[in-house]
């Protein structure tokens, strides 16, 4: 077929698609352009299914630097493992697409989105996902449906679709909706701060006013899907006849195990922890086996666990719709209980241990200077840009009771990480002039240990001292549906994120949403059922929160806490503050521990370190060297004696007060020939002393004394 050229204008986007232009022997295959933005999506099946129930399906974007003119840095120039962005990105393709696929298809499928050239005036996370569903749609791959995306912004109080990237960098929200039709298949949102009249705001969500947007997003939405589908028609693959893998079912042995172990099957869901209620189902199991092998019937092993599983399934749904009854027996609004501890680990900066029902999460906080922020570069940007607030997110396998080694941070780590920074970043302070970096560890899961990161993380955050404006907590709902009947879960766990329809993570203040994220299994949403979910969300959430404030008060701070100071100087002091080479500063920082940072523009000196005793012995050095007069009544001859009167005597040396009444430092290493470790005893303050001035350089003086030199 030759090359057909397709061009979409929809929600602010002008699109061009090339099919039959490039990579003719995947299964699908586009090349997308919008502005100077030019991407290529591949699509490839493998015709063997795996054994195992689910979808095999891989998304990866990939940026290459030639795609900004650029060669990689580092001493390796060629790409190696993908950046954040990429990861990030990857995921929200995989999770937009993944419920489009039918129902049995367990071919491995792999999606490749690689940039080549970019725009930075181009939103590519929308590029990315609207390319793949193109690519997809028109492939041989049974998927009869594409996906359109729209990110909402928030200017000045007037709602945005698809904003600028200029837009986007003053904007308070940050929306992204990607739906099919009329349905919404995933949702991730964050706050940004903003400063006005002086005065900061978190710029948290009502819920209402976050249904209307999203109502407004599903509208945009409908009208693009409808767009590309019928703009691709013409260009779509006939499908493979491909056999999609039935539910292994057996009805016999399905109505023999829910006649004879309905009680015991219940029983394990309702009254038993995860651990607990795992080897217990693996108990019954092996009980039906050897029920049935008595009897002399042939056993299928692998049957019986799926028909028990599915039965499990049944009576978890149908407890929680027809009785209002889950398995650990809560209501449907009703959260885990909650265990707070702060400033456990003694050595650290800040730390709070969240315990809630069976997952645990131990968030630490660590403060450094501006300097120890994370460089990091985006494909468009022309420097390097830097974080300095990090949430690193950890899930070892004992966590959940398995039995494996801990690798580096995988796909989903990265995004509970990347959605609890967007949680909490937004009530940090937009002045701070310091780094901080969350790690959470997480020590148990049964259900939303991200959830549990945001409410450790802003309890770290404290603890720390840290200043936010308003505390974060999160939550994480479920919904279980079946015909018109529906109930909406508060606080889910495992079992109920297994066995149910929705996994909807909000987080937020007392005053409103600051972030959150959304995967639907259905295939869509109705706008009433998200209605309920986030305003029982929000009862939950305040119940969170009321319990972290009462956490607070009986908080007591950190001994590793570091101290800090920052005062203001003389630009004209900042000179002999460093040094010749540095050598003054270096010395400051090595003897007393500290680390110090000069604002040339502010006129300002910042000292941190470990030690409030090390602080304030620097500030006081640094006082010394600022307290001299700023100009001299003479120049001094270099080698001549004078005759000076001591007027202050420290560890490293002692002031000198000069004829002229400049004070000039004496450095304890020019006193004599012979080392001294102590002027204690050798000198006191009023003392009358000869000294020869080695040299004189601007407004430093440097003094010897005659047994120096003789």
């Amino acid at each position: 077929m030759s090359e057909q050229i397709i061009e979409i204008s929809c929600n602010n986007l002008d699109e061009i698609y090339s099919f039959n232009k490039v990579a003719k022997q995947a299964s699908g295959a586009v090349l997308y352009k919008c502005g100077d933005a030019v991407l290529l999506a591949a699509v490839a099946i493998e015709l063997k299914p795996v054994e195992e129930d689910f979808l095999p399906l891989t998304v990866q974007y990939i940026e290459k630097s030639y795609a900004a003119a650029k060669i990689p840095g580092g001493f390796v120039k060629r790409e190696t493992k993908p950046g954040d962005f990429e990861t990030l990105t990857s995921r929200i393709v995989d999770r937009s697409l993944r419920p489009l696929f039918p129902k049995g298809f367990h071919y491995p499928v792999v999606l490749t989105v690689m940039v080549l050239s970019t725009d930075s005036k181009v939103d590519m996370q929308l590029a990315a996902l609207h390319s793949a569903s193109a690519a997809l749609y028109t492939s041989d791959i049974p998927v009869s449906k594409a996906i359109a995306a729209v990110r909402i912004g928030k200017v000045d109080n007037e709602v945005l679709i698809n904003p600028t990237l200029q837009e986007q960098e003053n904007s308070t929200l940050d929306l992204l909706v990607v739906g099919s039709g009329e349905d919404v298949l995933m949702i991730e949102m964050c706050v940004n701060a903003s400063n006005e009249d002086n005065q900061q705001r978190v710029n948290e969500l009502d819920e209402d006013e976050l249904l209307d947007i999203i109502e407004m997003s599903q509208h945009s939405i409908a009208t693009a899907t409808k767009d590309y589908e019928n703009g691709f028609q013409s260009v779509k693959k006939d499908e493979m006849d491909l056999v999609l893998t039935d539910e292994k079912s057996d009805e016999k042995l399905y109505n023999y195990i829910a006649d004879n172990y309905k009680t015991e099957v219940e029983s394990a869901i309702q009254s038993m922890a995860k651990s607990e209620r795992n080897s217990e189902l693996k108990s019954i199991e092996e009980r039906i086996i050897a029920d049935l092998e008595a009897k002399g019937e042939e056993v299928d092993r692998e049957l019986v666990s799926e028909m028990l599983h599915a039965y499990k399934k049944s009576i978890v749904r149908s407890l929680i719709l027809d009785k209002n009854i889950r398995a650990d027996g809560r209501a449907l609004n009703e959260v885990r209980p909650i265990s707070i501890e702060t400033n456990i680990l003694p050595s650290v900066h800040g730390s709070c241990l969240f315990t809630r029902g069976q997952t645990q999460a131990l968030v630490t906080a660590t403060l450094g200077d501006s300097k120890e922020a994370q460089s990091y570069e985006l494909i468009g940007s022309k420097t390097s840009l830097y974080e300095t607030f990090m949430v690193h997110y950890n899930f070892p396998g004992f966590s959940v009771g398995e039995a494996k080694r801990q690798g580096p941070p995988g796909r989903r780590e990265l995004g509970h990480g990347n959605l609890a920074k967007r949680a909490l970043e937004p009530t940090l302070e937009l002045s701070r002039d310091y780094t901080v970096r969350l790690v959470s560890e997480i020590l148990e899961s049964n259900g939303s240990s991200s959830m549990a990161t945001v409410c450790g993380g802003a309890l770290a955050l404290r603890a720390a001292e840290v200043k936010t404006e308003k505390l974060v907590a999160g939550i994480a709902m479920g919904l279980v549906t079946e015909g018109d009947k529906y109930a909406v879960l508060s606080d889910i766990m495992g079992l109920e994120d297994h066995d149910g329809d929705m996994d909807f993570k909000i987080t937020g203040t007392t005053d409103g949403i600051t972030a959150l994220q959304m995967d639907i299994k259905l295939g869509g949403i109705d706008i009433g059922v998200l209605k309920d979910a986030l305003h029982q969300a929000k009862d939950g959430r305040l119940h969170i929160l009321e319990i972290m404030e009462e956490a607070l008060e009986n908080m007591t701070p950190s001994q590793a806490l570091p101290s800090s100071i920052v005062f203001s100087i003389d630009s004209s002091h900042i000179p002999a503050i460093i040094g010749k080479g540095g050598g003054t500063i270096r010395e400051i920082i090595e003897k007393y521990g500290v680390s110090i940072d000069i604002d040339r523009e502010a006129n300002s000196v910042k000292i941190t370190g470990s030690s409030k005793e090390g602080v304030a012995s620097a500030k006081e050095y640094i006082d010394n060297i600022t307290s001299t007069p700023t100009k001299r009544q003479m120049d001094y001859e270099i080698n001549k004696q004078y005759r000076g009167k001591i007027k202050k005597i420290l560890d490293f040396g002692m002031f000198v007060e000069m004829p002229d009444g400049y004070d000039a430092l004496l450095h304890i290493s020019k006193v004599s020939k012979d080392r001294i470790e102590s002027l204690e005893g050798m000198y006191k303050v009023g003392d009358e002393i000869d000294v020869i001035v080695l040299e004189q350089k601007g407004k430093k003086v440097e003094l010897c004394t005659p047994d120096y030199l003789f």
